[in-house]
């Protein structure tokens, strides 16, 4: 959530700023501003809602400047106004912030002692007036920085630009990502390499507790101690992070329609039928591994959902599911022959890099599943696989979703040869099975037309409840998730067999129930809890394959999916149920890519 840009440049910054913003706006933000040095003097422009409010203002009221700073905010600390907008200023400085300050209030009522006006209702200001207040003592912008930071508590990224510092960004991280960047008499600091991709091929990212003082001639970089340290450069293309439609009307539809190629590249980055054998550190083996802990948030935990299935019934391994916001605070035991595997798409959700940091030193093995193998999560843990997904733009995750699922599916596979539960000869048949999913996905999304018809159906509906069994039921969830996201309706998904025990209640001939039911060994009991909702006017829409449709009567509506083996049936079940919460979205008019209240990449608790 956020999104910050710092830059010296060597041209006019305030709309090379600006289109950095652009560049972020996946992140999720509800309220934008630049601030720029010019001659010497601070200003800054500010407006609430998307950027195109902020890129107006700019037109009547430019930023002059060859140095400057620019955020995006989700509103915390305060609503989404532009007096709460950043970046703030008090005196000499102006600052761009995300994360939280827990010791705010403190801090404020310290400073309101001492004379301080506040003007907003955010927490990050207290940040730019102890600032100001160490500058108004005396000390320079190095030392006043370095103050400032030894007194804040919480997780932050920051960015400080000084008045009558045309050659000077601070920029610190405790908690939340930040990345300096590297130029010919340039320099740059971001929230992450999509923001910093078109402006340099070089970047560092802060570690945790560091700072950096940037001029155009480099950057020093100080631990939380305030000692020098030396951090690597990582070359990144400056392609690397385009992102473009494609030609499609959003961003969630590309990436939706993506997803076929993009599990064959799963597949082929992780020798997926090659006689060399998958291609997986030599770190990771399951032989000794008495308990697996998956640990993920949102879309990304119900990935671990259908994990679970898989090492439990191909490979016999225990497995428990943690939410990562509550894994640390119950004091987990954890076992010491066991593996943790965190999974995350940005690689910076808040909640399980704390987790993370939990688990490390109390099981044999952290592992983390990752779409940026140069994020937090990625570079904290023992072995990072990336799930090779590019970089994914809609709030609603969809291809990140799959190949979470692909890379989890295929360490269940290692877990199932390590442990003896899989003999040469049936790896090589299962995973024969898994190469022939990118085509039956292709197929799914050959029924785009149908779901949108569909689609239209269902969003009028106040609440919908979707219904599945064995791997089904967190294909429910997700697809209840989806459509929450994204069209606002009330949504539920429950495992089916649990209808009777609550949810039958709100049965009545205007909520309908999407059925997730391919003709399995379960298909049966789904088929007896469809006819429970029949009995009660509820309105059935099935997701099945063509036996299954064929065989269920009395249905409002079904959908005919590829017939596919029922262990590989979530990665291709998960792409109706996007394209059904998409063009539901699309029928109501709400902001498909990004939804109201959401943001892409939590990096606060």
């Amino acid at each position: 959530m956020c999104g910050i840009i710092g830059i010296l440049g060597r041209h006019e910054v305030a709309p090379v700023i600006l289109e950095a913003l652009r560049r972020l706006e996946y992140r999720g933000y509800d309220s934008a501003g630049i601030a720029t040095l010019h001659e010497g003097l601070l200003e800054r422009r500010r407006a609430v809602g998307k950027l195109h409010n902020l890129s107006d203002l700019l037109v009547t009221a430019p930023l002059r400047g060859r140095a400057g700073i620019g955020h995006t905010r989700w509103a915390t600390h305060g609503a989404a106004t532009v007096g709460n907008a950043h970046p703030h200023r008090a005196g000499r400085a102006a600052v761009v912030h995300n994360g939280i300050i827990e010791n705010f209030r403190a801090l404020r009522a310290e400073l309101t002692a001492l004379g301080k006006g506040f003007e907003s209702d955010t927490d990050t200001e207290t940040i730019v007036h102890l600032i100001d207040m160490h500058l108004s003592q005396g000390l320079d912008p190095r030392a006043a920085a370095a103050a400032t930071l030894a007194r804040l508590e919480g997780a932050f990224a920051l960015c400080l630009l000084f008045e009558g510092e045309e050659n000077l960004l601070i920029a610190a991280r405790r908690g939340s990502p930040l990345a300096v960047g590297h130029g010919d008499g340039e320099a740059f600091v971001g929230s992450d390499a999509i923001a910093l991709a078109p402006l340099t091929e070089q970047i560092t990212y802060l570690e945790e507790g560091d700072w950096a003082v940037l001029t155009r001639e480099g950057a020093e970089i100080f631990d939380a101690t305030g000692a020098p340290v030396s951090r690597g450069q990582v070359r990144i293309e400056r392609g690397a992070a385009q992102v473009d439609k494609s030609g499609y009307r959003h961003f969630m539809a590309k990436e939706i329609a993506e997803q076929p190629a993009l599990l064959g590249a799963v597949l082929e980055a992780y020798r997926v039928g090659s006689s060399q054998g998958l291609a997986l550190p030599a770190e990771i083996s399951f032989a000794g591994c008495e308990r697996l802990v998956l640990v993920a948030c949102g879309t990304a935990h119900y990935a671990c959902h259908v994990a679970k299935y898989w090492f439990e019934q191909i490979a016999r391994l225990p497995v428990e599911i943690e939410i990562a916001s509550e894994f640390r605070y119950r004091d987990p035991v954890l076992p010491e022959r066991g593996m943790a595997i965190f999974v995350s798409q940005s690689g910076e959700t808040a909640d399980t890099l704390a987790a993370l940091r939990y688990a490390k030193g109390k099981v044999a093995r952290v592992i983390s599943v990752v779409n940026v193998p140069t994020s937090s999560i990625a570079r904290e843990s023992e072995v990072a696989l990336p799930i090779h997904a590019g970089v994914e733009v809609g709030v609603a995750s969809t291809k990140a979703f799959t190949c979470q699922l692909a890379v989890l599916l295929i360490l269940a596979l290692r877990a199932a040869a390590d442990r003896g539960h899989l003999s040469p000869e049936a790896m090589m048949a299962r995973l024969a099975e898994l190469r022939g999913v990118p085509a039956l996905m292709a197929e799914a999304l050959l029924l785009e037309d149908q779901l949108a018809i569909l689609s239209s159906e269902i969003a009028a509906a106040q609440d919908v409840l979707f219904l599945g069994r064995g791997q089904m039921y967190p294909l429910a969830l997700e697809g209840a998730l989806k459509l929450k996201e994204i069209s606002y309706i009330h949504a539920e998904g429950y495992a089916a067999g649990e209808l009777k025990h609550g949810p039958i209640a709100l049965i009545d001939g205007e909520v309908p129930v999407i059925v997730l039911a391919p003709r399995d060994a379960l298909y049966d009991k789904t088929m007896s809890n469809m006819q429970e909702v029949m009995a009660r006017n509820g309105l059935v829409l099935l997701f099945s394959d063509a036996e299954g449709c064929a065989d269920a009567e009395g249905i409002w509506r079904s959908l005919a999916l590829p017939t596919v083996a029922p262990w590989l049936a979530p990665l291709v079940y998960a792409l109706p149920v996007q394209l059904l919460a998409y063009h539901a979205a699309l029928a109501r008019g709400t902001d498909v890519d990004q939804p109201r209240n959401l943001a892409k990449s939590v990096t606060v608790e």
